[in-house]
């Protein structure tokens, strides 16, 4: 699973991130909700260990990211806000970097499904630096899915991407729930969170205002019985 807790960070006198706890167990998907500028970003980055943090404690698939980091890592896919793929790296050069560094046996088969599941077969010997931001997207996910991890990160995994993409990805993640693996979405669009998530953390201003299933947050917004999640992210987050 993934636990964190007492996640904090600043920037010099801006508190981004205060007391920031969250779980995600085998086999769960938990969305992460909230406003521009509410955290939601640093947490993940602080979570990934590209960033780190002023205090936490962060296990990622039972390894403490701090004592074990590569460990940690070698359970974890992570897709960051804004994708970054190498520019002079043609996709399958992408493909088979993540191959070496994760020592993936048979992994020119997976690589060649999730070519065709993104539809970047046509693309594999391109350099990423002539690609459509969707396109580099994908090449982000591939990375990502490529080693098949237990603990997945996405921060607005549907970036740029089109409805054959965002299919796939959702049939990607309920693949890797099935698996076991524990999954945290961070993403405004509230139709992925609906769909893929069995509870949603909602967070703003560098903390997490309330958490449960859907449900649940709407009775604690006292929402209409048919209120979706946008409106009850709207009601929780008013003040």
């Amino acid at each position: 699973m993934l636990a964190v807790h007492g996640l904090s960070k600043s920037f010099g006198n801006v508190h981004a991130l205060t007391d920031f706890s969250i779980r995600v167990r085998d086999g769960e998907a938990v969305g992460l909700v909230g406003p521009n500028g509410a955290g939601k970003t640093t947490a993940l980055r602080c979570i990934a260990g590209i960033m780190r943090p002023d205090r936490a404690t962060i296990t990622i698939g039972g390894h403490d990211l701090h004592r074990d980091p590569v460990a940690a890592k070698s359970v974890l896919g992570f897709v960051p806000e804004i994708p970054y793929p190498y520019p002079h790296l043609t996709v399958w050069e992408h493909a088979l970097f993540i191959a070496r560094v994760f020592q993936i046996p048979g992994w020119e088969t997976k690589a060649e499904r999730l070519l065709k599941l993104f539809d970047l077969t046509e693309k594999r010997d391109a350099y990423t630096a002539a690609l459509s931001k969707g396109m580099k997207q994908k090449v982000m996910l591939l990375m990502a899915f490529l080693h098949e991890p237990t603990v997945l990160l996405l921060d607005e995994p549907l970036y740029g991407i089109d409805p054959r993409g965002s299919h796939s990805l959702k049939a990607l993640v309920r693949e890797r729930l099935a698996a076991g693996a524990s999954v945290l979405i961070s993403s405004h669009a509230m139709s992925l969170i609906e769909e893929v998530c069995g509870s949603v953390s909602i967070m703003t201003r560098g903390r997490i205002i309330a958490s449960g299933t859907k449900a649940e947050l709407r009775e604690r917004a006292a929402a209409p019985q048919g209120a979706n999640l946008e409106e009850i992210f709207v009601k929780l987050t008013e003040e």
